[in-house]
């Protein structure tokens, strides 16, 4: 909880955004982030799209298991029905909520929560994915993370489909994509 100097008991909000490919830690921060906000015993709720079932039904898990509890949503407007009075709402793979997850998070940070927002902020086309773009937009503070290339060991920040399916959404992990840098992505498309 940030109280702004100068004017005493007004809770301030603002977005964080941590982005990046897939196997880069945005998972990983996520829950560092939200795990420290538990020790300074703020209130603490967390949100993720309820299709995404890869490792828990209700659980945020990083591909390196850690796992923290989480609440599966359908449409991110829940998100501020369940986050009453909370100070602090995470919320995990927001590429794939529609773009009312910007309103929802802008209604948040106004309301004085802090709003830490993961998700791929590039598609397996490497072309700007869902609301993400505009959430970086609007953060106040933007963490861009990046994996190591599979084929070539550099800094990677596209995530490669290993399939032919087309589709924009395909949930996966190490089965259905890898990290690519530029230059490898482009040699492998």
């Amino acid at each position: 909880m940030f109280i702004e100097p100068g004017i005493k008991g007004v809770r301030r909000g603002w977005i964080e955004v941590i982005c990046g490919s897939m196997f880069s830690g945005k998972t990983e921060e996520l829950i560092r982030r939200l795990k420290r906000a538990k020790i300074a015993n703020l209130k603490v709720e967390i949100f993720k799209p309820a299709m995404d079932t890869r490792y828990n039904e209700t659980g945020v898990v990083s591909h390196d298991a850690n796992i923290i509890p989480s609440t599966p949503i359908a449409n991110p407007n829940s998100i501020l029905l369940l986050a009453e009075n909370v100070d602090v709402v995470g919320i995990d793979e927001a590429q794939f909520f529609d773009a009312a997850i910007l309103d929802v998070c802008e209604t948040l940070a106004l309301r004085g929560t802090r709003v830490i927002v993961a998700g791929l902020d590039m598609n397996y086309l490497g072309k700007p994915f869902g609301p993400l773009p505009q959430l970086l937009a609007i953060a106040d503070y933007i963490t861009k993370l990046h994996a190591i290339c599979v084929k070539c060991g550099n800094i990677a920040n596209i995530s490669y489909r290993k399939t032919s399916f087309s589709g924009q959404v395909l949930i996966g992990e190490k089965d259905l994509y890898e990290p690519r840098c530029r230059n490898c992505y482009h040699e492998g498309n």
